[in-house]
């Protein structure tokens, strides 16, 4: 059976299987007289939380820089600080990448690289250092290139990384990702009908606002989702009459996911409650 590399509990669980000699080692690292290796693998494991650690602090800093780097005045008088700070910051992103794609191939082959290259953390981790290489490589349009240093906001996700409560979340919304995708569906045709309707409603009455459905769609989204900017609005009695319906069957429309999504999240949850309590015992 494949293992994941892409985070602390998948190398963790490899040291489990390979170093430990017997099933209680699993759970408790002193219940074991008989195994050599169990020293090793503790200091092993610390190492491996104090990596993570470092990597998280470095994670919450460079959002920090990334936010007062917006600041025009702090960026004309640090500006050096800040690029020196970025420049190493990716050189240890870099190699933590390269280290995780070493390790799964050393571990499982090719294959081990493909399903850590391939994974959600694996393209988060390249995603977060990719600006910078195609900045030093490419020349690009200026529009593009603030565009891709958004990218380096991703980072924060490599916080979730060894987060048990998304790994729960993660598996509750696959396992209603048919009920999700319905409710998608259910939505995109309600938007269409709502922009379709308002356009024939509010046409005569505001043409510069309700032009074509196409137009229509921005006020349909908002109504549904229940925002409503004020930016669009009836003006005619038809129209506001099918606003207020529109607005009710919103509700609805956010209610259904929210609802699906927690049900599968709270049954997650209990799931992994249970199989922590069977594991205690």
């Amino acid at each position: 059976m494949s293992k994941d590399f892409s985070n602390f509990e998948g190398i963790k669980s490899y040291i489990y299987d390979h170093y430990f000699c017997c099933k209680c080692c699993y759970h408790y690292f002193h219940t074991c007289s008989n195994c050599n290796y169990k020293r090793f693998i503790k200091k092993q494991l610390k190492s491996f939380n104090l990596f993570d650690r470092f990597i998280y602090v470095l994670i919450i800093v460079n959002v920090f820089a990334m936010v007062l780097e917006s600041h025009l005045s702090l960026r004309v008088a640090y500006g050096t600080y800040f690029h020196a700070f970025e420049f190493i910051s990716i050189l240890i992103f870099s190699a933590e990448y390269i280290y995780r794609v070493y390790h799964a191939f050393v571990t499982e082959g090719k294959k081990g690289v493909a399903n850590y290259v391939f994974s959600l953390f694996g393209l988060i981790d390249l995603i977060s250092i990719l600006p910078f290489y195609l900045n030093q490589f490419m020349k690009l349009d200026g529009r593009f290139l603030r565009i891709l240093r958004l990218f380096r906001l991703t980072r924060i996700f490599k916080l979730g990384r060894n987060s048990n409560s998304l790994r729960v979340f993660t598996k509750s919304l696959a396992g209603v990702k048919a009920e999700l995708i319905f409710t998608l569906f259910l939505s995109v045709l309600t938007i269409l009908f709502s922009a379709s309707a308002i356009y024939y409603l509010e046409n005569d009455a505001q043409p510069d606002k309700f032009s074509s459905i196409t137009e229509s769609i921005w006020w349909a989204t908002v109504s549904l989702a229940t925002v409503g900017y004020g930016d669009v609005y009836p003006v005619t009695v038809g129209g506001k009459l099918f606003a207020t319906l529109i607005s009710l069957v919103g509700i609805g429309v956010v209610a259904i996911p929210t609802g699906v999504i927690s049900a599968s999240f709270v049954e997650e949850i209990r799931i992994e409650k249970e199989n922590r309590s069977k594991q205690n015992n």
